[in-house]
């Protein structure tokens, strides 16, 4: 639980080399999010930090793990990484069976000095070695269970598509936490230089992204594009005597790119590959990604990875082009996942990927092939996730925060998409009796979700309404509600209260983005 930084790193690799399961929750997570996670695995050792940068803001972590650490009984051992200098052994007494990092390592040296040599555990391919969590629509988020062959998967993307080799250096903003996180592992496997950096890449001036670049000789850039985003709007350029000419490929992951946002990067970066790279939780790789001998058009990405059966399939599980369908992996590949965690039958795995197509992996996005350039356009997700500035998670961890306030009888949480595919969170409340909704109750909503989940998962628009949806089984129906206020089409039939949708038609708060 940690932010971008050479230990949480290391820290991987070390964890794997003896058999273990590495898993790891945003360092940016209020508590109850991140005891969500941890609590279903009962881990027995947690590594983090005493604090990290955040939007130009120091984060003092150790209240937090005081809160985290009491939530987990398993815990035999908190190693925290000391990042400030003024810390010490004093500010981390109250936290249970901890201590420092250095201090950790001492007790594997021997007497005369000198360290055991180091032993690899040898585990099958299918023995689990990751778990990163997946939105969850209902309950808790879900563990997606990874097995080996995950720490070359990305290695063929990463050598055949964006022509890299061992003078290769690139820079990654990602904490641990996020599904590409291991790509980190390849870059040192394939003997590639890994630059880190912890914090927002522009706050330091307006060039400091670009200053760095050109310190480090950065060749590769895998970003967040809500980065740029921001950089566009404030006009953050290089400097005109800037020698930017070692950056080969600027790769954007997470979320979709704005139109402009290309505009914006192929101008600064003329000689520079601009390119996004798709992939998601479950298919740990790169599914579609650039080529760099084919063409590429603003706001597409034109290429399948190779060894990677993708489609797009309609509803009668078809292959189309020109047309929106389900993003598919339609052959089974090596870095699909193991299962699901506390699956045992596998029942909720089979339910959640293969339910609509029997056989087919279904991501759950939504995507089309463009019949002129066959090129692809990564649309939305076609599931209850939502991605708000690259940050995926599930409307139940809304819902467990928001539906203990004795003010929401129920609530419902949708993305709505912009006419640049910018994508926001939206929350309906329905008012329990007695009570009123208010800008101080909207106030409250908001700083009980930054605190329990993270200021990422905060709604920008939060809504009254009478009555919140739902279909024959008792489940919400968010994606229902999703189609209605993006104006796709959508069918009512299994609706257990359809008179409750006419409160979601023709939003005047909605119209304008």
């Amino acid at each position: 639980h940690m932010s971008n930084r050479k230990e949480a790193v290391f820290a991987t690799q070390a964890v794997i080399s003896i058999g273990a399961i590495w898993v790891a929750a945003l360092p940016m997570l209020g508590t109850q999010a991140v005891l969500d996670r941890f609590q279903q695995l009962k881990p027995k050792v947690l590594l983090s930090e005493d604090g990290y940068h955040l939007e130009g803001r120091d984060v003092d972590m150790l209240p937090k793990l005081d809160e985290i650490i009491k939530g987990l009984s398993s815990l035999e051992k908190v190693i925290i990484v000391k990042s400030k200098p003024k810390c010490n052994s004093n500010d981390i007494l109250c936290l249970r069976n901890s201590c420092f990092l250095d201090d950790f390592l001492k007790m594997g040296v021997e007497n005369n000095g000198s360290t055991p040599l180091m032993k690899f555990e040898q585990v099958s391919v299918s023995h689990p070695i990751m778990i990163i969590y997946t939105s969850g629509s209902t309950g808790l988020p879900k563990g997606i269970m990874h097995g080996s062959s995950i720490l070359m998967s990305l290695a063929n993307c990463m050598l055949l598509n964006f022509d890299t080799d061992r003078d290769s250096r690139w820079l990654t903003v990602m904490p641990p936490g996020t599904a590409m996180w291991p790509v980190h592992l390849t870059v040192l496997f394939l003997g590639q230089t890994l630059v880190l950096y912890e914090g927002s890449p522009f706050l330091l001036s307006p060039t400091s992204c670009w200053d760095l670049l050109e310190k480090q000789k950065v060749s590769h850039i895998l970003m967040f594009p809500d980065v740029f985003d921001e950089m566009e709007r404030k006009n953050y350029v290089p400097k005109k005597e800037q020698d930017l000419s070692s950056l080969r490929l600027l790769a954007t992951v997470g979320t979709t790119t704005k139109l402009k946002t290309y505009d914006f990067l192929l101008k600064v970066l003329k000689d520079t590959a601009v390119c996004s790279a798709y992939g998601c939780t479950e298919v740990m790789q790169w599914s579609i990604l650039k080529e760099m001998t084919l063409p590429t058009y603003k706001g597409e990405i034109n290429a399948a990875a190779l060894g990677v059966s993708i489609q797009v399939l309609d509803i009668d599980g078809k292959p189309v082009i020109g047309e929106v369908g389900e993003i598919t992996v339609t052959k089974p590949i090596p870095n699909l996942p193991i299962g699901l965690w506390n699956d045992k039958n596998g029942y909720l795995y089979r339910e959640k990927y293969f339910s609509i197509f029997p056989d087919i992996f279904t991501i759950g996005d939504c995507g089309m092939i463009n019949p002129l350039t066959n090129n692809w356009i990564i649309c939305c997700r076609s599931d209850e996730a939502l991605n708000p500035k690259g940050c995926r998670f599930g409307p139940s961890e809304i819902y467990n925060v928001v539906e203990k306030l004795p003010e929401v009888l129920d609530c419902l949480c949708v993305s709505q998409y912009g006419k640049d595919m910018d994508e926001r969170a939206v929350l309906f409340l329905k008012i329990r009796d007695g009570y009123s909704f208010n800008e101080d109750l909207a106030f409250k909503i908001r700083k009980v979700i930054e605190r329990n989940c993270s200021f990422k998962h905060v709604p920008e628009i939060i809504l009254e309404v009478k009555d919140i949806p739902y279909n024959m089984s008792g489940k919400k129906t968010e994606v229902l509600v999703k189609k209605i206020i993006n104006n796709l089409s959508h069918s009512i039939v299994t609706v257990r209260n359809p008179k409750s949708l006419q409160y979601y038609y023709s939003i005047p708060e909605l119209d304008e983005f």
